[in-house]
């Protein structure tokens, strides 16, 4: 009994490291499949002549798919953890990867995007929750590991898109079913962790970081203050992300393959910049890190519309790892804002992070047809300046025992 009680001392304040690589590749073999629905645009829109409107709804599809259910998933786990559920919710994805892989008609696309967006929708938030209960206190650091995974599997996606989907076509996408497989069975072994250790311990002990001392008004206040800074940094995101390739083929007239390059480039950029937000937020406080990770990518945001080829891939560079490091500060400052909900906060901002990438690109799909994407490209460019708003919110870090 004793050295079970010792054991499960241990876990509470130690970094269980093995499991938060474990969750950290999951997360990568997870956005890796995702990634592949945006960067295997091009392909489509060619093959059954969609229009940017068309693109725009399948990401919106994915995107609400993928948010609205976050939340709830988080609350409900947040009373009930479910240690299986990753690798369940990874049964949804390698479900719609198959369909996709079939799909010959637009509508079947939605379908097949929405599963794969119902999987995520299941992972990140018990994922998220899983890595705070193995951070042993490092909650940045934690958070940071396991979203830089996340970000490096976006990162690969056009690249193996221009490997394997470019040159073989759509039906190429079923050869990823082999990753999802994968991520299933990593999972399963972290959640017989999750059921064996962390679920034991939760029922002696409650251990909190951060008392929350801040009035409900003022709580809500700077939540609010945190989903507008989402709100711009995910509507700047999908610009890149859904429509970057398209801006360089239609400016500079370069290859699809050549398109999906420089959209690797920026997203192995966001995966590297990943991980310096929690750790640094972790020593110096999450707000600063926050201020200078969304507003600090202003100035080089304003000038990539108006930059030459070489200079775009030489922008894009510290427009990804400065952007990249805002979301792990964002979401453990939000954590220790709204302590003991750590699903539920992990729901709502990753649900709010995917629901505003999807609006955003269906909202610029729509906007691209009208003005063009050049226009768009320009307008997006102003976003990261709502990164002024950082100011308003509170110092937690004061509030620390």
């Amino acid at each position: 009994m004793m050295n079970e009680q010792t054991t499960t001392q241990n876990l509470v304040e130690k970094t269980v490291f093995p499991i938060l690589f474990a969750l950290s590749f999951s997360h990568l073999l997870n956005d890796t499949i995702q990634s592949l629905i945006p960067a295997i645009y091009p392909v489509i829109k060619t093959s059954y002549g969609l229009s940017f409107s068309q693109i725009g709804l399948i990401t919106l599809t994915f995107q609400l798919a993928a948010s609205l259910l976050q939340p709830f998933v988080g609350l409900y786990t947040d009373k009930k953890p479910q240690p299986y559920s990753l690798a369940i919710g990874m049964g949804f994805t390698l479900t719609g990867l198959i369909t996709l892989s079939q799909s010959s008609h637009f509508y079947t696309m939605l379908i097949s995007v929405a599963l794969i967006g119902v999987g995520s929708s299941i992972f990140h938030p018990e994922a998220s929750r899983m890595a705070h209960a193995a951070s042993g206190g490092k909650r940045g650091l934690a958070q940071s590991v396991f979203q830089l995974g996340g970000n490096a599997g976006s990162s690969l996606g056009p690249l193996l898109a221009a490997w394997i989907i470019v040159p073989y076509g759509q039906f190429s996408v079923i050869w990823f079913s082999i990753i999802a497989l994968l991520a299933i069975v990593i999972l399963t072994y972290v959640g017989n962790w999750y059921k064996g250790f962390v679920l034991a311990r939760s029922k002696k002990a409650n251990v909190q970081a951060v008392v929350n001392q801040f009035s409900r008004k003022k709580v809500i206040f700077a939540v609010s203050i945190l989903l507008l800074l989402i709100f711009s940094k995910y509507f700047y995101m999908a610009s890149l992300t859904n429509y970057f390739t398209f801006y360089l083929i239609d400016k500079f007239h370069v290859s699809v393959q050549t398109s999906q390059i420089y959209l690797f480039v920026f997203l192995f950029s966001v995966a590297a910049g990943t991980l310096l937000g929690g750790p640094i937020g972790d020593k110096i406080g999450r707000k600063y890190v926050i201020w200078a990770s969304i507003l600090g990518t202003a100035p080089f945001a304003l000038l990539l519309p108006h930059a030459n080829l070489f200079w775009i891939g030489v922008l894009i560079v510290p427009i990804g790892m400065i952007l990249a490091s805002a979301f792990s500060a964002i979401l453990v400052y939000a954590q220790e804002l709204i302590p003991g909900k750590v699903g539920l906060v992990a729901g709502l901002f990753f649900g709010f992070a995917f629901g505003m990438g999807g609006i955003g690109s269906a909202l610029l799909g729509r906007l691209a047809d009208a003005q063009g994407i050049n226009y768009v490209f320009n307008i997006c460019a102003f976003l990261p300046l709502i990164g002024l708003l950082t100011g308003f919110l509170p110092n937690i870090e004061t509030k620390k025992k």
